[in-house]
């Protein structure tokens, strides 16, 4: 299985004169435009060259309220575009502005189509200065490309902007809780945004960081000797960096919801590392967190029963994650690849899954109740 990491080849926005009032510092956002006027000068990249063939799959929404987002997301973007046909808006708002104020550019990013034609994917850029709760919501509504699923990629904390309104036309909402200064709170307010669109798709970029450690414990229980112990385990370890709780906890919650371990006692309070289960057999598991501050988001992952022990490892800065299994007179071991690491292949893996994300949203209630 691949690491979800393509390898994108180098793109340049579609070319088109150059606008008078366009600030050296945005140029790679394309041509800046009055924005009512977007559509008409999309319009106008569209048959500037006739070998060019535009391609939309999805509406890409990136919000972010990072000083410089633009830029950083354009660049984004442009790999992305490369496996992901789509038309993308890029908002970046500044709210603390006292006057309200609103910027736009576009441009397409294009990619050659096996060495022939450019297969091009428009981009609007905005940034929004000021109280801008209907305007947002006006604007990027008006230059979806309609009929097309709405991919929300929402950056950092939310923030009043995120409301039931702009819940209800979104089809999947990617977001990162360990970004989040309060977890707890920012997973209510998506439930309670989205009682509207009951088919909300939520995707977590902690929950992908620990794609390939679940993978690595649902391979090493195929290992008849491990299988034997499963119904043993009584102690999990967990390591961390410490900006990653989240994926720890998503981890952690994965195994006790997919093993049908009830909760026991556990250490109170929202920064809690030490949890208790119940297995069904009665067994009662100790599950503890280490924060690593020199590790990856998820390092290792130590399954105890008896003299068994499973581990999945990642060390800092290696290329694999490594399984290995160890019981009195057995032992083996195997490799898989890394997790992404980057925000821009972690959406790219997110894209090309596709699918419900059942399974996250199977474990979601478990690890909300985790985190106090």
């Amino acid at each position: 299985m691949g690491n979800f990491r393509p390898d994108f080849p180098s793109s340049q926005p579609m070319s088109a004169p150059s606008h008078p009032s366009i600030s050296k510092a945005h140029a790679e956002l394309g041509i800046e435009v009055p924005v009512h006027a977007i559509d008409r000068e999309l319009h106008k990249l569209r048959i500037q060259d006739e070998s060019r063939t535009h391609a939309s799959l999805i509406n890409l929404v990136v919000y972010s309220e990072k000083p410089g987002s633009l830029l950083e997301n354009s660049t984004i973007v442009r790999h992305l575009t490369r496996e992901h046909a789509c038309r993308a808006i890029l908002v970046e708002v500044d709210p603390g502005q006292p006057v309200p104020g609103i910027q736009a550019w576009i441009t397409a990013h294009c990619h050659l189509d096996h060495g022939r034609r450019s297969v091009c994917c428009e981009q609007i850029a905005l940034h929004l200065t000021g109280k801008v709760t209907g305007r947002f919501r006006n604007t990027v509504f008006a230059h979806l490309d309609s009929d097309l699923p709405l991919v929300f990629w929402w950056q950092g904390d939310l923030s009043g902007i995120f409301s039931e309104r702009l819940a209800s036309v979104i089809d999947r909402l990617i977001v990162d809780s360990s970004s989040w200064a309060d977890p707890a709170a920012a997973f209510e307010k998506i439930e309670e945004a989205s009682h509207s669109n009951s088919d909300l798709i939520l995707q977590d970029h902690a929950w992908s960081r620990t794609w390939q450690f679940r993978l690595g414990v649902a391979s090493i229980f195929d290992d008849p000797a491990a299988q034997r112990a499963i119904a043993e385990i009584d102690r999990v370890e967990i390591t961390h960096h410490p900006d990653h709780r989240s994926s720890a906890l998503q981890l952690l919650a994965w195994l006790a919801v997919q093993a049908a371990w009830s909760d026991g006692k556990r250490e109170s309070g929202k920064a809690a590392k030490n949890f208790g289960f119940v297995s069904p057999a009665g067994i009662a598991i100790e599950a503890h967190l280490h924060e690593d501050a020199a590790a990856p988001p998820v390092s290792r992952l130590v399954l105890r029963a008896g003299s068994c022990s499973a581990v999945i490892s990642q060390a800092a800065g290696a290329a694999h994650v490594e399984r290995r299994i160890e019981a009195p007179g057995y032992q083996a071991s195997s490799l898989s690849p890394i997790d992404p690491v980057s925000a821009g292949d972690l959406v790219a893996m997110q894209l090309s899954r596709g699918g419900k994300n059942s399974l996250f949203a199977k474990i979601l209630p478990r690890y909300r109740a985790m985190l106090g």
